[in-house]
Formats: structure tokens, sequence, C-alpha cells
């Protein structure tokens, strides 16, 4: 319970991502009752390495990088569930322009109230048709993070729009060896971006995909194609776009950019107060250390809107001075969470401590 005793959470993120777990990380560590609700799965689970992210090593996978953020959370005092949110509504009268009073989380088993919502879930990546290598085994999602894998190496692109030819000629910058896979489809870019690949040396390959090849580790060698030829590859990239998990933002009305990502501002507020929005759901490059800073404004944006203090000129008009009875404003959950850290300054305390302590305030 937050501390007004109102709401059941001050915030309620949706989505245990990079982004969702940052978000809850800092709204948790300045003071707010915040729960995360992750249905699991995500484009960060799919990792079978981290690449570009300072101070975690390549041989970590997704799923360890998730479950470190997770007992991160938790160890501050947040709550993490597994589950899945079924719809998400604001409350009060509310007329357009009106902010809501908070809204209501509707987890299918439970519903819980809650000050501010983050909504961190993502999208799919389009998947081709089989046959297919594994995913981190030669089907890549993300250029920024394994171009590097595939320096002078052989690489397809598959795909048939704009997206997919340009990203076959930006990986001329790692390698000299480029296919674009149009897997017995018309090619649908533009006749500008046709004139650019014809000045690029990259092969269109038009026949579709029969088989393939993998190493004895379970790595891509080759594809077996239509017309019996055969053409090896290291790994490459699909590009069939991307599948937005908006249907709780289409729920709350939140406004949504042309090409379908939540919009946001600078710090993940969405087009109506108290609902935010962070990482692959919302515009910009698709990489944990991104969604890691946007998780991480939107934490202190929230916090800054949230905190009982500084009180203001209006408030104390209303409330009057701040009284020592109503300091610190933190929850007695996450007080006796922060006493007993290892990160606390005092040092950790001990339970008989903590509750000795808090015998003294309540005097």
């Amino acid at each position: 319970m937050n501390t007004d005793g109102e709401f059941d959470y001050d915030v309620t993120v949706v989505g245990g991502g990079p982004a969702g777990l940052t978000s809850a990380l800092y709204a948790t560590r300045l003071g707010l009752d915040t729960l995360v609700v992750n249905r699991g799965g995500g484009r960060a689970a799919m990792m079978r390495d981290t690449h570009n992210v300072i101070g975690v090593t390549e041989e970590t996978s997704g799923n360890e990088f998730l479950q470190t953020a997770q007992e991160q959370v938790q160890s501050y005092g947040g709550e993490y569930r597994r589950g899945f949110v079924e719809d998400v509504e604001a409350l009060g009268d509310g007329g357009a322009d009106e902010a809501p009073d908070g809204f209501r989380v509707d987890t299918g088993d439970a519903e819980l109230t809650t000050r501010r919502v983050v909504l961190a879930t993502g999208f799919s990546d389009g998947r081709p048709d089989p046959p297919l290598p594994r995913t981190g085994m030669g089907l890549h999602y993300c250029l920024h993070c394994d171009a590097y894998m595939f320096v002078d190496e052989s690489v397809y692109v598959m795909g048939t729009d704009d997206a997919a030819a340009h990203v076959a000629m930006i990986m001329l910058n790692f390698t000299d060896e480029v296919d674009v896979l149009l897997r017995g489809a018309e090619p649908e870019w533009s006749d500008d971006t046709a004139e650019l690949l014809a000045n690029h040396p990259i092969d269109v390959i038009p026949e579709d995909v029969t088989g393939m090849e993998k190493d004895d580790d379970g790595w891509l060698e080759s594809f077996e194609f239509e017309d019996g030829t055969v053409r090896e590859y290291k790994g490459g990239f699909p590009m069939y776009g991307s599948e937005y998990h908006a249907e709780l933002a289409d729920a709350l009305g939140l406004e949504r950019e042309d090409s379908g990502e939540v919009a946001v501002d600078d710090h993940g507020r969405t087009s109506v107060d108290g609902a935010y929005a962070v990482g692959d759901l919302t515009p910009g490059h698709n990489q944990i250390p991104v969604a890691m800073g946007e998780g991480a404004k939107c934490g202190i944006a929230i916090h800054m809107d949230l905190r009982a203090f500084p009180r203001s000129s209006e408030k104390i008009a209303e409330l009057g001075p701040v009284d020592e009875s109503e300091v610190p404003a933190i929850s007695p959950e996450l007080m006796a969470t922060a006493v007993t850290h290892e990160g606390h300054a005092a040092g950790p305390r001990t339970e008989a401590e903590t509750v000795e302590g808090e015998a003294t305030a309540d005097d």
C-alpha cells in the first residue's frame, strides 16, 4: 500500500524488459511503492549474448541479465509478479481535458489501483517463414547490436522493402559479401532505393530458400535455394517489420505515431496524464542502453510528479505547514527495506534495530 493509503501502489509498470525494470528500479529507490507485472518473454529474453552494455560481459544471456535486474528491483522493496495485464482503465469522472485520478489495472485474477502506470510492453519482430537458423546463431534482429559479429563474413538480409535494402547497404561497412534474399516475393522498395542498390555491390536473390546447413554448434553455414544453388552465410537480418504490443495503450486512448509507436516526450509522458511509455513501444533506437536511459528518466519524472515535498505555496495555503509527523514521506515497508539494505549509508540494520527506530519515530 502506498503512503496515502488510497491506492494499492504509487507506480505500476507493465512489462519486465530493460526499460520497464529500470523505471521500476528508479521509482522504488526514489521512495515510490512500485509493482512490476511481467508476462515473460520479450526481445531481451531472446538474447544468447549481451552486446553494447557497459559493465555487462558478452557471455551474459538475456535471461541472466533480466534475472539480475528483477532481483535488484526486489532488493530495494519493489514488487515483481509474473502475469498478464488484461486491461488498464483511467479512474475519475474525467472529462476529455481532465487528468485521471489514477488507474485501475486488471491482471485477470485481481484488480489493483495505482497512481501512475508505465507501459513497457515492447514489440515483436516480424518473423520470416522457415527454414531458418536459430535466433542468435545466424538469425539476428538488431544491426546495431550484431553487425560487429559479421565483420568480413558473408551476410544476408531478408526482406523486400526500403528498410531491407538500406540495411543491406549499411552492412557493406562491415563486410564485402552481402545478399538481399527476396524469398520468392517481388521487391517493394522505391525507385530511388532501387537505383541506390544497383550502385552498391549487393546481390539480390529472387528465389525462395528451400533448405539450410548448420555447423556442429548449430550456427548457420549456408542456404539452398529453389534453383538448386547453395550460398554460404554466417548470419543475417530479417526485415519484416514490427508488431507493437499496444493494446493497453489503445485502451487508454494514447496517441500513437504514424509508424505505430506510442507518442511520448523526453521523459516517457504520453498524451494521457499519469500514463507513461518506455522502451521498444516508443520511437527511437531499440537498444538496451537506450531503453535503460528511457526507464531512468521516466522513473525520475514520476518521482518529481508524485513526491510530497517541497510542499507548494498553494498546498501550504490549503494544508498548512509541513508537520514533523508527516515526514519522511516514504511508506513503512520501503523504509524497513531501505535501512536494512547493504547500500544504506549507515550500513544494514538488524530487524530489532529497525523496529526500535520505528517505535522511537512513532513516539
